[in-house]
């Protein structure tokens, strides 16, 4: 960490050391100033200082001394989790989900509804309100407690938190989503893409966690994707980075296709051994759809080919990703990933087709939750690269809905992993 300012800007290098002290304080055990300084970089005089400075605003807390040690312990510091609170929404054709977060991420409470993909978007978004309510009410935590507010949604989001383009729910294109939630939020609303925050959830806790490059695979109802470059979410210019289901020779279209023509084959009923939607089950992961991967799994002839069929579009799209992306690791994630002991083996042998070198696969590790975890690593985010400089300390969330910067600039809610 370089402690000489440039063009005497003492303003922002404290804000950089601050910020360097908070990430090594963050998620980690209590540290000694020692312990603080050699991660940081900093003197132990400027360490000091910024410690000083943090717990006088309220960000850190000193821990209780150890006792039983020979002669005075050393003073411990702490990031303190408790400081404020973010909240994440995923707004999807099945169900509509929520949950309440400290600024280490860890949910406290949470609150769920379902709904239907034909459903308008006024009762989509009453569904939106009521589950915020709900899990606000379950927390015990005002409003105008939360720091700030990551939102989920299917379809392409422009850098405002408006829907440009859904082809997936009836009347979204257009929703102005941060809008709407910054009517219920008075901190900063953020709003993405939710298979990009699907594959930003899997980088930070789930299946991509050691992984700088990755490929996230929404295999469900539809089907999307969402890339990680170098530890970054990749956006593109106009946010539509990883759109290849558009394209009809990426096979994405016409995957669900071959599912379909099966069911329609064998009656859409659900069939013995099925998914049900018992806990930890993805809403986009449809029983009549499960139950083509349930005939597979049991042997029938016909499903089997189905499935395989399927697997065999889907690889074109990925297959394009990973030639394009030399990704390290492909995470397959959604409805369908439950049933990855019939689709992980055939989609390598695809890739393995096709690419010059076929990268790891893995399953997603966070069920129907990963979108929800997504947004809320969005708004912790906004809260680590934006507000300790224009806050000063957390005694209460900054600007709101137009409180917009430029993507990928600090304050904007640009994901870095």
């Amino acid at each position: 960490m370089n402690e000489e300012p440039e063009g005497g800007d003492l303003s922002r290098l404290r804000q950089l050391n601050a910020r360097a002290v908070i990430g090594v304080l963050r998620g980690e055990a209590p540290l000694t100033l020692t312990e603080i300084a050699g991660r940081t970089g900093l003197s132990r005089a400027s360490t000091e200082d910024v410690v000083r400075e943090l717990v006088g605003q309220g960000w850190l807390a000193e821990a209780e001394r150890t006792t039983g040690t020979v002669g005075r312990p050393a003073r411990r510091f702490r990031f303190r989790v408790d400081a404020g609170r973010v909240l994440g929404v995923d707004v999807g054709g099945h169900k509509v989900l929520a949950v309440l977060a400290d600024l280490d991420g860890e949910v406290q409470a949470g609150a769920r509804t379902a709904v239907t993909p034909g459903m308008g978007r006024r009762q989509r978004l009453a569904a939106v309100d009521r589950v915020i309510g709900e899990c606000l009410e379950r927390a015990g935590v005002a409003a105008e407690d939360l720091w700030a507010c990551g939102v989920a949604t299917t379809g392409l989001v422009d850098g405002t938190g408006r829907v440009m383009f859904s082809d997936s729910l009836p009347e979204w294109t257009g929703v102005d989503l941060a809008a709407h939630v910054g009517r219920l939020v008075p901190g900063r609303v953020l709003v993405e893409n939710d298979s990009k925050l699907a594959a930003y959830a899997e980088r930070w806790r789930g299946a991509a966690r050691f992984a700088d490059d990755v490929v996230y695979l929404l295999a469900g109802l539809r089907t999307g994707s969402g890339l990680i470059v170098g530890g970054r979410l990749l956006r593109g210019f106009g946010n539509a980075a990883g759109e290849i289901r558009t394209l009809p020779e990426a096979g994405w279209i016409r995957a669900p296709e071959h599912l379909h023509a099966w069911l329609a084959a064998h009656g859409t009923g659900a069939v013995a051994g099925a998914p049900d939607a018992g806990p930890g089950a993805d809403p986009d992961a449809d029983p009549g759809l499960g139950a083509v991967f349930a005939a597979a799994r049991d042997g029938d002839r016909s499903a089997v080919a189905a499935v395989r069929r399927y697997v065999r579009d889907l690889g074109v799209g990925v297959a394009a990703l990973v030639l394009m992306l030399d990704p390290q690791l492909v995470v397959v994630g959604g409805g369908f990933s439950r049933s990855a002991d019939l689709i992980v083996e055939p989609l390598v042998a695809e890739l393995d087709r096709w690419c010059v070198r076929t990268p790891q696969v893995r399953v997603s590790t966070l069920g129907d939750e990963g979108v929800v975890l997504g947004a809320v690593r969005l708004a912790l985010d906004h809260v680590s690269e934006g507000w300790l400089g224009t806050r000063g300390g957390p005694a209460g969330p900054p600007g709101g809905v137009g409180d917009a910067g430029e993507p990928g600039r600090p304050g904007s809610g640009q994901p870095v992993v």
